[in-house]
Parts: structure tokens; sequence; C-alpha cells
């Protein structure tokens, strides 16, 4: 970061050093991610920024700035150096231990929260398969507070990072965690027809294509939450397959796929051969298939 020579070391200066300095590395939306470390620094909001940009910066803070600016510059995700994202209407810890909580996930979210019959159930119990950071276990028990939810992955690391986060937002005594990676089988724990709903933005990512992710996400995303298998579609499978004794009648599905692998039609046969109905795709904001929802009928 360079020195200013007759002028004070102020907020405003250090943005406009660091947006400099971030475009000159090729970090995409530099001014944007310049605000973000330093509200972090500041411990604020992007948005309540202003009041502070006249005000002097600590020459203590100096070298905090500029350890962040590197680990930006280098490649690191900005989510992981500031070591919080937001999602929805709440703020998440973020680490490698867990992929960044994107927006379509909460995409996906809201999709599941517009189901009529989920909502008009007055205790569900819902499954986040997958859950990652927790954001989409935490999303649903806080915007159904009768729910039960039951938060399941293979990683062991990510599910230490989502009950911090669960913990940290009010709502862990609301969500069961389940640790598959010992093998553990649901069906040894949960009772056959009991869940109203099942969650997942699962990997998906096929196999030869993790291979030529953005160096930012293969290198420090985990692997084992993007690789889906050889088409992207192998733990897809493995839910709609397990969910077929979980399910109550009528309960439903929602999925968040990989749009780019045009994985929404294979997907939506797989499941009408297995004897799911009302399969839909839904799409994200920029125009993708990126979700697929499904009901289990009566007498399947």
């Amino acid at each position: 970061m360079p020195e200013p020579t007759d002028s004070p070391k102020t907020f405003e200066w250090i943005l406009t050093a660091t947006t400099r300095y971030f475009a000159a590395h090729g970090v995409d939306a530099p001014r944007a991610t310049a605000e973000h470390l330093v509200a972090r620094l500041l411990r604020c909001k992007r948005s309540e920024l202003v009041p502070w940009l006249q005000k002097t910066v600590p020459d203590s803070w100096l070298e905090a700035m500029r350890r962040g600016m590197q680990r930006i510059a280098s490649g690191e995700p900005l989510q992981y150096v500031i070591g919080q994202w937001d999602f929805r209407d709440f703020t998440l810890k973020t680490d490698a231990r867990a992929l960044i909580p994107r927006p379509e996930t909460e995409q996906l979210v809201e999709l599941a929260l517009q189901s009529r019959r989920l909502r008009a159930t007055p205790q569900p119990r819902l499954i986040d398969w997958g859950t990652g950071s927790g954001c989409i276990a935490i999303a649903l028990a806080r915007a159904l507070p009768a729910a039960r939810v039951i938060a399941i992955d293979v990683s062991p690391d990510a599910l230490a990072l989502a009950k911090e986060n669960a913990a940290a937002l009010g709502v862990a005594d609301r969500i069961l965690f389940f640790d598959l990676s010992q093998g553990i089988d649901l069906g040894d724990f949960l009772d056959p027809a009991t869940i109203d709903a099942i969650v997942s933005n699962p990997p998906y990512i096929p196999t030869a294509v993790c291979e030529q992710l953005d160096a930012k996400v293969a290198r420090h995303e985990p692997r084992l939450a993007l690789d889906g298998g050889p088409d992207g579609m192998d733990i897809l499978r493995q839910i709609a397959d397990d969910a077929l004794m979980l399910l109550v009648p009528g309960g439903e599905l929602f999925f968040e796929l990989d749009a780019e692998s045009r994985q929404a039609k294979s997907m939506a046969d797989y499941l009408a051969e297995a004897g799911y109905s009302d399969i839909r795709p839904h799409r994200d904001y920029a125009g993708a298939e990126r979700f697929l929802s499904a009901v289990l009928p009566e007498g399947v």
C-alpha cells in the first residue's frame, strides 16, 4: 500500500489506495471488495462507511489492512479473508471448512418457503442435505420457528462450522446435526415417512469440470463440497433414492443444480422414473434452470 505524502491517512484514502491496488492485481469488483475489507476493519456494514471516510486510520490498523489486501490479491476469497458473509437477513461465519454461501442458494431457500404445504404444516420436519456452513438449515429454522431441522454433511469440519453459526444465531436448539462421514445410515436414526421436505445444495459439479474451475474456487473451497461425480449427479440421485423412504406422502424435494451442465432435464427424468410427481424446474435470476422441485405422491 503506497504511503500518502502530505495528506492524513483517512479511510477515504485507504479505500482509494486499496481499490487501485486490487484493480492492478486483477481483483474482481475492486471498489466493492475494498469497501468490504474496510467495513470489516471497522466492524460495520458497507452502507455505514460514509461517516468514517474523513476520519484518520489508526496506524495500528494499517498492517491488518495490508495483510488482508495481500491475501485477496493472491486469490483467496474475500469471504474467507473477512471471515463472514451475509445470507438472507443474517450473517454467517465463513472459512475454508465449507463453501461460501451464494445468492443462488438464497433463491433455493425462497423456493422451499413458497411451498403452501410446508407453510400449512404445524411442525414441519426438514432436512438440509449437505449443510456446509449451515446457511440453509439456519434460514429454514429462522423462517419457520416451529420447524425441526436436520442438517447433515459428510464433512465433520463443515458440520462444526454449521454448529458454530447455528449457536451464534440462536437456533442451535432446533437443528439436529448428523455426521455422515462414518457411513451412518440415516434409516438407523430417522423413522420412515417422517420428513416433510428435503432442501439440498449438494456437490453437483462434474468431476472433469472441477479440474477447470477458477483458481480462487479450486485452491480455496473444499473439493468435497463441489465434486458430484462423473456427471455431477451422484449425490442428487442418492438423496432422491433415500428420500423415497424418508419423505411423508406429499413430501417435497428442493434441489439446487448445475445450470451450466443442464442437469435439470436429466434429474427430472430420474425423479419421474423413481415415482415422484409434480416435477418442476425453476430458473434463477439469470434465467438459467438451476433448481428442481418434486413431490412424493401417496402410494410410492
